[in-house]
């Protein structure tokens, strides 16, 4: 792996109202420099499946790239009842706090963009710019459990209630996922990247996804949180980097409404889909340079 795309595997000793634990992270770039922006991934995802879109940057800014609950190495509980992202909303401030970082930029993918959206609305003060990276959102009005014939029809959660959970080595998982399915548009590096740390190594010698499918499905079924709210509570730019097929971000109609104070701007980014940041990274680094650049 080229050193200079290498970056820091370190932990954060966490005190989250949903429970206390350890946040596992990449830190890019310069240590002695303050974090200029925090990373979420999507779910089912980890910190480290971005790397390679994350490192160019890491000779002039810092970037702390979190695995959240239920995911890569982090050892937050994911045995609560819950019923929104609030958690991870939680997750993410409390993780500022327990790094210190008063003030920063954060971006996120999917279900990343969607925490990071929620932690600007509840600290404003504490968020200087959003990246959000075809973030997942919900159409406005009131929200209902996700019934069981819906659960069945999701293509995303029978996906994942069928994903294979182990495999006799990481090599053979690569080999397994490779040119297929959600994998299909990623590099080599990026499909290494996200197997080294999505799995755990077992007892037996095999290994064992990180984030269950029952916690991936988790997140699909429970998303009773307002991200309508939050646009309009937050006070930060957002830049949001729409993908023109299958994206989750159920905005249309609304497009004019958000954008019209001027702080918000949306870019659908043709032939792109929900997998936009491995299939066009230099536009999500350009989206971080403004991010951090932002007053």
């Amino acid at each position: 792996m080229d050193a200079a795309y290498q970056p820091r595997a370190c932990r954060a000793p966490l005190e989250s109202p949903s429970g206390p634990g350890e946040m596992a992270y990449l830190d890019f770039g310069p240590p002695e420099r303050a974090p200029d922006l925090v990373f979420l991934h999507a779910n089912g995802f980890n910190a480290r499946a971005y790397r390679t879109i994350l490192a160019p940057l890491a000779n002039d800014v810092r970037i702390l790239a979190l695995d959240q609950r239920g995911h890569g190495a982090t050892s937050l509980a994911t045995d609560r009842p819950r019923t929104s992202w609030l958690d991870l909303k939680d997750d993410l401030l409390a993780f500022l706090d327990a790094m210190q970082i008063e003030r920063v930029a954060l971006a996120g993918h999917s279900m990343g963009g969607t925490a990071s959206l929620l932690a600007a609305a509840d600290a404003p003060a504490r968020v200087r710019a959003l990246a959000l990276l075809d973030p997942v959102i919900r159409s406005p009005g009131p929200t209902s459990p996700v019934s069981r014939e819906a659960m069945e029809a999701s293509p995303m959660i029978a996906g994942a209630i069928k994903r294979r959970r182990s495999f006799p080595s990481r090599a053979a998982a690569v080999l397994g996922y490779h040119g297929r399915g959600a994998f299909r548009t990623w590099t080599d590096a990026m499909l290494a990247d996200y197997v080294a740390a999505g799995f755990r190594d077992m007892p037996d010698g095999t290994v064992e996804l990180a984030c269950t499918p029952e916690w991936e499905v988790s997140n699909y079924v429970n998303q009773d949180h307002d991200s309508w709210a939050a646009f309009a509570r937050s006070v930060c730019p957002i830049h949001i980097l729409r993908a023109e097929t299958d994206s989750p971000g159920r905005i249309d109609g609304h497009t004019d409404a958000l954008t019209a104070t001027g702080r918000i701007r949306i870019d659908t980014i043709a032939g792109t889909t929900h997998f936009l940041p491995m299939e066009r990274p230099e536009l999500v680094r350009e989206a971080i340079w403004e991010a951090v650049r932002a007053p």
